[in-house]
């Protein structure tokens, strides 16, 4: 029988009380695996539930209750249960199945949580903000960079809980790489918090990384020839995409802080010293996004003070054009007069040499001004 066929039936009751039918449906299912999907072929919100004793995958075999109550009278064995986008009534009979509390069951189905751990009796409920890092040929004032999703966690004595919400983070690879090492996996649920939880920082730390390489490329065009040219736009995005990037990194210390160092019950103490590594990576993603706010700031500054800059050099030119072009206005206008006596106005030579301190006057004042850089 298909636990994962099994489970998307109880994904749709609302009671327990009707998993013994479901099972008895699930049999004729063939074997599905849903360790990769981000949906579940099987067309719920389920992608995948695995049993693990001495962290080693056990094949799936009985009903999903027989095998929920053996795992939580076994010392060695845990059920992992991984969910994406699930409704209400996906997720009542679960709810009900492992005794989760109301409040943190709605904001794992409504989503749009902040980074945070709370603690219902011996269940944990952790919240994680993953990113993605958005690729793109070039910036530009409306391009987005980050991309934002959730990652909430059950985590009990007997059980793993994993609701994810956005269409990045699978935890599918993370799966198979604990797969890969049974002795970590051995350690209970709380191996599996860890790793996803050194998962997403991880993912902090390549998001800043490729953040990085965008200001560097903003930071070149505003101290490039035509910096003042620059659209701000692209600095202003950036910033915006840095304060989501923040919002999702910053919450985070508190909750992987008292997971490092607080006692709690269904976290092994040897887990956190794990812990307190995934803290040192995600101070450092911090201090990478606090550094990277202060640099779009002064690389703003210095934009906005090369365009004053360059106004300011526009002026002159313009100043200097009008003062060229003054002199000869003054010249003509005083002997466009309509006075009968005017020196020089009935000299043979008089408009020649009119033109002449014309253009003297005009070269004098051009070579002036290009002596001083004003053209």
């Amino acid at each position: 029988m298909s636990m994962a066929g099994n489970l998307r039936k109880v994904t749709s009751l609302g009671r327990v009380g009707g998993l013994r039918k479901v099972a008895r449906l699930g049999r004729r299912r063939a074997r599905v695996d849903l360790s990769h999907p981000a949906r579940s072929p099987l067309g719920s919100a389920v992608v995948n539930c695995v049993i693990y004793q001495d962290g080693v995958r056990v094949p799936e075999a009985g009903d999903l209750v027989e095998a929920v109550e053996r795992v939580r009278k076994s010392d060695d064995g845990f059920v992992w249960l991984g969910l994406h986008e699930p409704t209400d009534q996906e997720f009542a009979g679960i709810a009900e199945l492992f005794d989760l509390h109301p409040l943190a069951v709605e904001d794992a189905v409504e989503a749009h949580q902040r980074p945070k751990l709370e603690r219902y009796g011996d269940t944990l409920f952790a919240v994680f903000k993953t990113v993605c890092y958005v690729e793109h040929k070039e910036l530009t004032a409306t391009s987005e960079v980050v991309n934002t999703g959730e990652i909430m966690v059950f985590i009990g004595p007997a059980f793993v809980i994993t609701v994810r919400h956005g269409r990045h983070g699978s935890l599918g690879p993370l799966r198979e790489e604990l797969e890969a090492d049974p002795k970590q996996l051995a350690k209970g649920p709380a191996a599996v918090l860890h790793a996803i939880a050194d998962h997403v920082v991880d993912d902090y730390l390549s998001v800043t990384d490729a953040v990085q390489e965008d200001i560097d490329q903003v930071e070149t065009g505003v101290f490039a020839e035509n910096g003042a040219r620059l659209d701000p736009g692209r600095i202003y995005q950036l910033k915006r995409e840095l304060l989501e990037l923040k919002r999702a990194v910053a919450p985070l210390d508190r909750p992987i802080q008292e997971l490092a160092t607080r006692p709690i019950r269904v976290i092994d103490p040897e887990i956190q010293a794990y812990f307190r590594d995934v803290s040192d990576h995600l101070l450092r993603a911090t201090e990478q996004i606090a550094a990277f706010d202060e640099l779009l700031n002064s690389i703003l500054q210095a934009h906005l003070a090369q365009v004053s800059v360059a106004q300011n050099e526009d002026m002159r030119k313009i100043t200097a054009w009008a003062a060229l072009i003054a002199v000869p206005t003054m010249v003509t206008g005083v002997y466009g007069m309509n006075f009968a006596f005017m020196p020089e106005l009935h000299w043979k030579f008089g408009y020649p040499l009119v033109l002449v301190v014309i253009a003297v006057a005009c070269l004098v004042l051009y070579r002036g001004f290009k002596r001083n850089d004003w053209l």
